[in-house]
């Protein structure tokens, strides 16, 4: 066997020494806030690495990649630093350079995450300020070293900004997000203001909510009429519903701590359930609704939940029925339900239909709404005395309630005025002990209790006048005699009906009752 050598052939250079290919050099810069005074530091580390790259005839620039007023503890957020990572992965930067570690990331997971993605398309990251470069030996070290120092730094100050929100709320300032708040706004002050319009629309929410509807058909009839959401949208769902109805903020009152931040990292969030203390701010802002009708709303979202199916499911409440938990029983004091059947429907007691004992009668259901149709043609006949109510509300008591509110406001001003004239000509260390300075802030507690009190009695003169406007508007709409029953109608009007032997007692909102026999 004859084994011939064919030598290497050294191959010639077609590119000049002075032309070869030039580093592509990636800077990347963040300020971590958008504060005026840091504007001039983002504009400085941009151009700082313009002149670095010129300066340097092995580099050529790849881009400048610079984050304004973005925190460094996630990744997540930074766009500019994501389209560097991006451009970086195809292939169109072969080196990073940065500031610092804690310019580039305060998380160790994703800074040391980063560097190794980098670091397998063999690009390094060139840390100025520490001078390292990943691609280094004892670079990662390093890295891992001083990456965890700059997280311990993000933590501390988140910690801090913890401590000094907690001692806010302690002193019960009330850091609130107002922009999609509906019903009120900000003024320059920084408290929150009612918007009209919207107040009108979450008075009509609570209202109709107490008069039966359900949620779902709240935000069914808002949608239908194009009345605009909080965030400008025509879209209300349920659950937005819901969730007014349960904010305390509408009766003038603040819950401060309702959700925490887990982790400073991921910014995760979650509902506070007991792990942190809350605080409850009394009177903080002018209310929307009235306690008395936001507390009787909490009742009815009770009531509404603890309706159950007889397989012991939880059922949806639908406000379709008038007689839905309003018709009681006289002997167990235990709600009507309503048994569908092939024939129709009977209403029967919830004692009697899970097996228990009651002697309550039963109806069916044609009997039990020509009973309530019956009573309802009562309250239309003679709606003259609650014409004479409306009036007396609309001309004299609400008007005396309102000149009340004037009055004190005045005197809450001037309060509020005479206080600041006394802290101002005090020392700070004595003026809670001065007694002109105690006395004046025991009236202005007094002052705004009162207050909140008229508040609330102008609500109830609002609410009752709605409930004798409804049945003088039924009457003028159709006529004193209503021919077919309407279960729409009777969920506006009707407050409850109590079952007894031989007849029942329909109790309506409007503060009449009528016995009515079979």
């Amino acid at each position: 066997m004859e084994v011939k050598v064919i030598p290497a052939r050294k191959k010639l250079q077609t590119q000049k020494k002075d032309e070869s290919p030039k580093t592509r050099v990636a800077a990347y810069c963040r300020v971590s806030t958008d504060m005026e005074e840091q504007e001039s530091s983002y504009e400085a580390q941009v151009q700082h690495y313009e002149n670095y790259i010129k300066d340097h005839p092995g580099y050529v620039s790849a881009g400048i990649f610079a984050d304004e007023g973005i925190s460094g503890t996630g990744t997540k957020k930074r766009d500019e630093f994501n389209r560097m990572i991006s451009a970086c992965m195809a292939g169109k930067v072969d080196m990073v350079i940065t500031k610092s570690i804690s310019r580039f990331a305060r998380n160790t997971l994703d800074c040391l995450q980063y560097i190794r993605k980098l670091k397998e398309k063999n690009i390094p990251i060139y840390f100025e300020k520490e001078q390292i470069n990943t691609l280094d030996a004892k670079g990662e070290v390093l890295i891992t070293i001083l990456a965890s120092l700059a997280q311990q730094e993000s933590q501390s100050i988140s910690q801090n900004v913890r401590l000094g929100i907690q001692y806010q709320f302690q002193q019960g300032k009330v850091r609130l997000n107002h922009t999609w708040f509906y019903g009120y706004t900000k003024d320059e002050n920084g408290k929150l203001v009612i918007v009209p319009e919207e107040a009108a629309i979450v008075k009509r929410i609570f209202y109709e909510y107490i008069e039966g509807k359900s949620a779902r058909a709240i935000a069914r009839d808002l949608m239908k009429e194009g009345i605009l959401t909080a965030a400008g949208g025509t879209r209300w769902y349920e659950s937005t519903i819901v969730s007014m109805l349960k904010n305390e903020k509408y009766m003038g009152d603040v819950i401060l701590q309702k959700y925490y931040t887990v982790d400073f990292l991921t910014k995760k969030r979650e509902k506070n359930t007991g792990d942190l203390p809350q605080y409850y701010v009394e009177n903080d802002h002018e209310p929307i609704i009235s306690k008395e009708i936001f507390l009787r709303v909490q009742g009815e979202m009770q009531r509404r939940t603890n309706t159950i199916k007889e397989n012991g499911q939880m059922s949806h409440y639908s406000g379709k029925f008038a007689c839905s938990g309003r018709l009681i029983c006289s002997h167990c004091n235990a709600p009507y339900r309503r048994i569908k059947h092939r024939n129709g429907a009977d209403w029967r007691c919830k004692t009697r239909t899970t097996g228990g004992e009651c002697t309550g009668r039963a109806f069916k259901e044609e009997t039990l709404n020509a009973l309530l149709l019956n009573a309802l043609n009562q309250l239309l006949f003679d709606t003259y005395p609650l014409k004479e109510k409306i009036d007396y509300l609309k001309n004299t008591q609400m008007p005396k309630t309102e000149a009340k509110i004037k009055r004190t406001d005045k005197e809450i001003a001037e309060l509020q005025n005479y206080i600041t004239l006394l802290s101002k000509k005090m020392p700070v260390l004595y003026s809670m002990e001065d007694s002109q300075l105690t006395d004046s802030l025991k009236k202005l507690d007094d002052a705004k209790k009162k207050k909140q009190d008229l508040l609330a009695e102008l609500a109830k003169l609002d609410y009752d006048l709605l409930q004798y406007q409804q049945v003088v508007d039924l009457e003028k709409r159709t006529s004193k005699q209503q021919k077919e029953y309407n279960d729409e109608i009777m969920l506006k009007l009707l407050d409850k009906v109590i079952v007894y032997d031989d007849y029942i007692e329909v109790c309506f909102k409007a503060g009449l009752s009528f016995n009515i026999y079979e």
